[in-house]
């Protein structure tokens, strides 16, 4: 398989995983847990919370390997932004988009990875 190709793959594998877990954490957090302390059921606490907790096992793995296909730096304050994006409602939405902006989309293009930010020299 070419890059090209294994990138496009992962990018897709990676939207997945993300609106997934997203969606599973925000069931987890504004169902199933007020259901679980205002019903006193804690059903489905545990099948909501039991699949959002394997699928973020995934998303960690598919995350990791989409943030090295696109040139991510390893250690970077953006590729642990992605890789705990799973452990807040909503978030997983929102950097999904912004990694598609700043990294995806230049890297399917075959742009040049984007530079990283600079803080102003002082003097």
């Amino acid at each position: 398989m070419d890059a090209d190709r294994l990138r496009a793959v992962m990018v897709r594998a990676y939207r997945v995983m993300a609106y997934l877990t997203g969606t599973m954490l925000i069931i987890l957090c504004f169902v199933a847990i007020p259901l679980q302390v205002l019903a006193h059921s804690d059903a489905m606490v545990r099948v909501v919370g039991t699949a959002h907790g394997v699928l973020y096992m995934v998303y960690l793995v598919v995350a990791f390997a989409m943030t090295r296909l696109v040139r991510m730096r390893t250690a970077s304050p953006g590729t642990v932004i992605v890789l705990a994006a799973g452990t807040v409602p909503v978030l997983t939405f929102v950097v999904e988009r912004w990694v598609t902006r700043r990294y995806i989309a230049p890297a399917l293009a075959g742009a040049p990875e984007p530079a990283p930010a600079r803080a102003a020299a002082g003097g």
